[in-house]
């Protein structure tokens, strides 16, 4: 009988009530991966940047993964997978931005004096990692010198993420009916967001063309996509970013996106007709670029765009990860019996030897489940 592939996910970010950050899209992976017959157990915690507590998550996943339960660990963000160290474990590592670029400070809107050494420690566990994942292609370049890393982007659950009747969706959240509207979503204090910089850009296009700006930051999750299709394009102006969800998500709602080119961003809008990618960072040009977006009025092509992040595609991918860290851990095994099979003193070499080839058939039987799900 096949055994589903067991994971553990661990990660410092993880959708709850009364958080101000959310990683929703870490919670729709396991769901979707859970769907895929892969059997997902989620260890969150919140690290806040402070050792301590970093150091009783570390015990509490020590006692988890004593129990083993698992085939691997799956990190979500870099600072994630220093828990699992030393390993117990094959380890796999999404790095989903600042883990690799480096963290913003929200007071100075530069990086934070620590953010070197946090950079240190998330290379320290790419290294370490028997598998990397990163969101987009930019970040391999921040990688340690000849690691290799799968590009693969937060998916897209194209079921919650549609276009909504315009009208409807201004009704649902009180917005004018007859108004342009400009859509903005990020904490406003954020430094690394720049609201200061939409609302500028905003401000000039008022000059020629009158539009509101709409900042939808602490609105329930499920409302986005209703502001999605309520608005008439989306600015995005953040200094540093992976591979930017919410682009993604408005490019699925068929909503115009006018872009600072930042993250995977260009390759993002490049071809989708009503989206723009900013000459510069400036306000004058991201307002030239609103009025356009604005004037031509309508909605974009931005879901046929991304039809190729549908989460079961990126689902698919993830798990054929697994496979390649499970194939490789029951070669090594495989391996380490045979030259074990070497008669020594006090015998064993049979046993050894079947119980490396038990290892490799244990890992082909996980892979197969997971396929025939």
């Amino acid at each position: 009988m096949s055994v589903p592939i067991r994971v553990l996910m661990v990660t410092c970010e993880w959708p709850a009530p009364g958080l101000s950050r959310t990683a929703h899209f870490i919670k729709r992976q396991a769901e979707f991966l859970r769907a895929a017959g892969v059997e997902v157990e989620v260890f969150p915690f919140r690290g806040e940047k402070n050792p301590l507590r970093y150091l009783a998550a570390w015990a509490r996943l020590r006692l988890e993964l004593w129990r083993g339960r698992y085939d691997l660990v799956h990190a979500q963000f870099g600072q994630s997978g220093l828990l699992a160290l030393p390993k117990r474990l094959p380890l796999v590592v999404t790095f989903r931005g600042s883990d690799l670029l480096g963290t913003v400070s929200d007071r100075s809107g530069r990086h934070m004096w620590a953010s070197a050494l946090h950079q240190r420690l998330c290379r320290l566990v790419a290294r370490r990692a028997d598998a990397r994942i990163v969101v987009s292609a930019h970040m391999k370049a921040y990688l340690p010198p000849a690691l290799g890393a799968e590009v693969i982007p937060s998916g897209l659950d194209f079921e919650f993420f549609r276009e909504l009747p315009r009208q409807e969706a201004r009704r649902r959240l009180n917005l004018p009916p007859d108004e342009r509207l400009v859509l903005f979503v990020g904490r406003p204090t954020q430094a690394r967001k720049r609201l200061w910089l939409a609302e500028r850009a905003v401000e000039v296009l008022n000059e020629t063309l009158p539009a509101r700006l709409v900042v939808a930051w602490g609105v329930a999750h499920a409302d986005v996509p209703a502001y999605m299709s309520a608005c008439d394009a989306l600015v995005f102006t953040s200094m540093q970013e992976g591979s930017p969800n919410v682009v993604k998500e408005a490019l699925a709602c068929n909503l115009p996106v006018v872009s600072v080119g930042v993250g995977d961003v260009a390759e993002r809008l490049g071809g989708v007709e009503g989206c723009e990618l900013c000459a510069d960072e400036t306000p004058e040009a991201i307002a030239a670029a609103l009025g356009r977006v604005l004037r031509r009025g309508g909605r974009s092509r931005g879901r046929e765009a991304v039809r190729g992040l549908d989460e079961r595609i990126i689902t698919d991918r993830v798990v054929g990860v697994y496979e390649q860290v499970l194939k490789g851990r029951g070669e090594a095994a495989a391996a380490k019996g045979l030259m074990s099979s070497v008669p020594q003193a006090g015998g064993g070499s049979a046993d050894r030897t079947l119980a490396a080839r038990a290892a490799v058939s244990s890992s082909e039987a996980r892979v197969s489940a997971v396929r025939q799900h």
